[in-house]
């Protein structure tokens, strides 16, 4: 594993555990050549596959893209990290078993509205801002006011 500070392909494993929800094995390393610390992730990978965005572009699935947008959306939420893993680990688990080698960057979209939704509505709400474009306040009056009905119903 090349360290991340000097480039060193060289590191020795100190500690080895599983995450959280057991998706992962996260270890922990010390490069042999600068002695700096740093922590990997070793994840199954079921599949290959490529998300079918705008425009017919094909670029293979990276769960790193879906940690980035949900951490942006949960940011400053008070939501622990571990429920983060969790929705974008399930996430990446529908897309592998899926059974599909190409998948619609929409559809990849919904899964995580639709997990936002049940996670937080504030972080939900952000990332429809920007998954759906909102580009006036209206826009933002509007999708409120749906995710405040769907829970007033949800509350009866």
């Amino acid at each position: 594993m090349r360290c991340p500070f000097c480039a060193n392909e060289d590191s020795q494993v100190k500690d080895s555990r599983p995450t959280e929800d057991n998706t992962a094995i996260r270890r922990r390393r010390q490069c042999e050549g600068c002695g700096a610390r740093f922590t990997t992730f070793e994840r199954v990978q079921l599949r290959d596959v490529s998300i079918v965005k705008t425009g017919d572009r094909r670029e293979s699935f990276d769960r790193a893209k879906i940690e980035q947008s949900v951490a942006l959306a949960c940011r400053k939420r008070g939501i622990e990290q571990e429920r983060i893993d969790q929705l974008v680990s399930g996430i990446q688990r529908q897309v592998e078993t899926a059974g599909e080698s190409e998948i619609p960057a929409s559809r990849i979209g919904e899964m995580v509205m639709d997990g936002l939704r049940q996670l937080d509505s504030v972080a939900y709400i952000r990332f429809a801002s920007v998954y759906r474009d909102f580009s006036e306040a209206r826009d933002f009056e509007e999708f409120a006011s749906t995710v405040q009905a769907a829970a007033s119903d949800s509350d009866d």
